[in-house]
């Protein structure tokens, strides 16, 4: 950090600057892999991550869904989320046309001039808006990326002051997207019970009938010393389960068997990864993966997440189908766990779900 250079200094200034500028990141940019044993990471290769193609149309009881074939889909499932806790969708009912525009959307806000973005600045005490993360506790690093958060669902908790106002589609194509992932959400829940052979809803009802949906549009600009950086540090997140929009650049990583592995990019897929609380009503079956975002040298990357998070002031906690004396009870019910729980631990580097064990 440059002489005179506070960290509040650097929270002010934002990473696409520096990148333009060609400025080398300053020191609390610098990755600290190590900083907590809870995450330490083996520096092995990345390999690329052989996850498998769920086909969300499957998932579904239909008259034109052989049994059979149903039943390949969800033990796809069920394995796929109980060792790498993600999995690719496909056939997910959003038009590509929409994910495109998503996409071009939220590429055009990011390339606006500074003053235009920081219409919909965040504040200090706020998650909805542009800017970054707050800072995180002393011996963490900052991540290599801007963000723009903005709260969707329900809708009467939307603060459209922190909406852009251009580009001027942005607005409809975040509702109509917003529309789309509260129907991906409810086959993704079902699914997963079924996977389970639980009754399919009761996922849905731990979520609640206003549960939360907030979209982070991520701009992890290139950076001549990809080394020194992470666009996002690794951790697991605080959602019920969240939902990714790739771009075409790789960047993604998800940690399994004490290695890292790229996740690839597949057009029109969507990335379903657990969060904490899904492993909690899983009762531990489901795993929260831990997972971050490394910096290409030479390209700009961008992704949207779409976090599903039980409705606030309901209290969730392992089913009691999977509650057994073989399979005793991991998890204490919770409640508003990201707040309570999570986002403390998270600006610390390490999982709050250990908090949560019985």
């Amino acid at each position: 950090m440059a002489a005179g250079d506070s960290l509040e200094s650097l929270l002010s200034k934002r990473v696409q600057e520096m990148a333009i500028n060609g400025e080398q990141p300053p020191s609390p940019y610098v990755r600290r892999d190590d900083a907590d044993s809870s995450i330490t990471q083996q520096q092995v290769p990345s390999a690329l991550c052989p996850l498998p193609l769920i086909d969300l149309g499957l998932l579904s009881s239909s008259p034109t869904t052989p049994i059979a074939e149903q039943n390949h889909e969800l033990e796809k499932l069920r394995s796929a989320l109980s060792s790498w806790g993600c999995f690719q969708a496909i056939n997910h009912g959003v038009s590509s046309s929409l994910l495109d525009e998503v996409g071009e959307v939220g590429r055009k806000f990011f390339e606006q001039p500074m003053e235009e973005k920081n219409r919909v600045l965040k504040g200090v005490e706020k998650a909805d808006g542009y800017g970054t993360d707050p800072a995180p506790e002393e011996g963490q690093s900052l991540n290599w990326s801007d963000r723009l958060y903005l709260t969707v669902y329900p809708e009467d908790s939307r603060d459209y002051e922190f909406w852009p106002p251009n580009p001027s589609s942005f607005r409809d194509v975040l509702e109509e997207y917003t529309r789309k992932m509260r129907e991906v959400t409810e086959v993704v829940s079902r699914g997963m019970a079924k996977s389970l052979n639980l009754e399919e809803k009761c996922f849905l009802n731990q979520f609640g009938e206003e549960a939360t949906l907030q979209v982070r549009f991520n701009y992890y600009p290139c950076c001549k010393w990809p080394d020194l950086v992470l666009g996002l540090k690794a951790h697991t997140d605080g959602s019920g389960y969240t939902i990714i929009l790739q771009d075409d650049v790789e960047g993604l990583q998800v940690h399994h068997d004490g290695k890292w592995f790229n996740i690839p990019t597949i057009p029109h897929a969507l990335l379903v990864i657990m969060g904490e609380q899904m492993e909690i009503m899983s009762n531990g079956v489901f795993k929260s993966p831990l997972h971050r975002a490394v910096i290409n040298s030479e390209k700009d990357r961008m992704s949207i997440a779409m976090f599903y998070t039980p409705q606030s002031n309901i209290e969730i906690g392992p089913e009691d189908g999977l509650v057994s004396e073989e399979k005793p009870r991991m998890f204490k019910k919770v409640k508003d766990y990201v707040n309570t729980y999570w986002w403390g631990y998270y600006k610390r580097g390490i999982r709050a779900i250990d908090a949560a064990k019985v």
